[in-house]
C-alpha cells in the first residue's frame, strides 16, 4: 500500500510538471509571435482566461485544445510539446 501512495504521488508530480512545461512552451512561442492574450484567442477560439490558465500549468487541456493553439500560433502541434521531459526520469 505505502508503494502505491508513493508511486500515486509521483504521478501527480509528474502531471503538474507536464502542464508547467507545456505553459511555458505554450508562453513562449505566443510572445515569440508577438501576440497578446486576445489576439491568441481570436485565432484559435479559446477563451483569453483559459489560456493564461494554460501559461501558469494551472489548467488539464485536450488533445484538441492544443491542436487550436497551435493552429493560431500558426505552427505544427509537436512545437508546443517541444520541452524537456527530463523531470520523468526522476
Amino acid at each position: 500500500m505505502r508503494h502505491f501512495r508513493f508511486r500515486a504521488e509521483m504521478e501527480r508530480k509528474h502531471r503538474t510538471q507536464i502542464k508547467i512545461q507545456f505553459g511555458k512552451r505554450l508562453a513562449s512561442v505566443r510572445k515569440e509571435k508577438k501576440l497578446s492574450f486576445r489576439q491568441l484567442s481570436y485565432r484559435c477560439d479559446v477563451d483569453p482566461s483559459d489560456i493564461k490558465k494554460y501559461e501558469k500549468g494551472q489548467k488539464n487541456l485536450r488533445l484538441t485544445t492544443i491542436v487550436d493553439l497551435a493552429s493560431g500560433l500558426e505552427v505544427e502541434p509537436k512545437e508546443l510539446l517541444n520541452f524537456d521531459f527530463s523531470f520523468l526520469d526522476k
